[in-house]
């Protein structure tokens, strides 16, 4: 797990995954794993680490038909730090909820209009 503060992930959601891949593992030589989330995903592998993944774009925030990245930092107790966000002035688009086996994830727009993911990551025992 990252520490709080720090970039944890970054997810591209996209039209088309599998073109994404293709251009990222001959450009990059990443490797890609099947995740389940109920929508395609898979996991983005540089080198033996875990460093995101591509999605449909269907299963983004974002209501778009163009791709785009969206990169998550780490935090500690999301909730109480998602409503102080959103208290000075950040833009809720979507609030903290759970995703199995990675942890508690929210996205919003900071004052300026930047979009960026937060993660609670799940702690592994």
């Amino acid at each position: 797990m990252a520490a709080s503060g720090t970039f944890a992930w970054n997810e591209l959601l996209t039209s088309d995954p599998q073109r994404a891949m293709e251009f990222f593992a001959r450009t990059l030589g990443w490797t890609f794993s099947r995740f389940d989330i109920g929508a395609p995903y898979w996991v983005i592998h540089a080198c033996e680490t875990m460093v995101g993944g591509p999605g449909a774009i269907t299963a983004g925030d974002l209501d778009t038909a163009d791709s785009y990245w969206l990169a998550f930092i780490e935090v500690d107790e999301i909730n109480r730090r998602y409503a102080r966000a959103i208290n000075l002035g950040a833009t809720e688009i979507r609030g903290p909820h759970d995703v199995p086996e990675v942890g508690r994830v929210a996205v919003l727009r900071d004052p300026t209009g930047g979009l960026i993911g937060w993660i609670q990551s799940a702690v592994s025992n």
